[in-house]
């Protein structure tokens, strides 16, 4: 039988880490996948790998799937990240058109449109603690570490997000990944007030 839990170890993050050879937590979140019909909930270790808040590996999505985070504990931040598209139509790895810092807390709820890469940090002292909506075919290889829907390469390609969430004196501030070609100012956003953006 599968087990529906995984968890995201720091060996595997370094792929994504704006230090890869700071020291960090044997393991940085854990996974429970129980698809649409149970729903799948994340548990975020608390602190920093050098300066950098633990976070998820971060991914696109595969095919036409929205996702909506919704936050049942703790604080932290998501980020999310648009690409800019080539003249046919094909999205560029590296040039992002549009990047979101959504604070998130307890109570909150986030939708990720189609084509939007999305993780979330953890910035508090406690668990942060979420359930989404994310398909899951349990018929894969690894579905619950590494469902197909998701798209990890490109983020791998390029050692992370276009911008890496670090702690500067107790806050969230937002440092440039230099691997992208470009990106535009972060917005810092309030769950309702990117609901507001995304409905216009």
């Amino acid at each position: 039988m599968l087990k529906p839990f995984a968890v995201r170890e720091h060996e595997k993050m370094k792929e994504v880490l704006m230090h890869p050879d700071a020291s960090g937590p044997e393991i940085h979140y854990y996974m429970i996948r129980g698809g649409v019909d149970k729903g799948n909930i994340t548990v975020w270790e608390t602190g920093t790998v050098g300066r950098e808040y633990i976070k998820t590996y971060g991914h696109y999505h595969v095919g036409k799937i929205g996702e909506t985070y919704y936050v049942l504990g703790g604080e932290g931040v998501i980020l999310l990240q648009i690409r800019k598209k080539d003249a046919e139509g094909n999205p560029i790895d590296d040039q992002i058109e549009n990047f979101y810092a959504i604070r998130v807390k307890a109570g909150a709820s986030v939708y990720m449109p189609s084509g939007t890469a999305h993780l979330a940090a953890n910035t508090g002292k406690a668990w942060l603690v979420t359930t989404d909506d994310s398909p899951v075919n349990f018929e894969e290889v690894d579905p619950v570490a590494l469902p197909g829907h998701a798209d990890y390469e490109p983020i791998k390609k390029l050692k992370g997000f276009a911008y890496y969430l670090v702690e500067d004196n107790g806050q969230p501030t937002l440092v440039k990944n230099p691997n992208y070609k470009s990106a535009p100012e972060p917005e810092w956003l309030t769950p309702e007030e990117y609901t507001q953006k995304e409905s216009k």
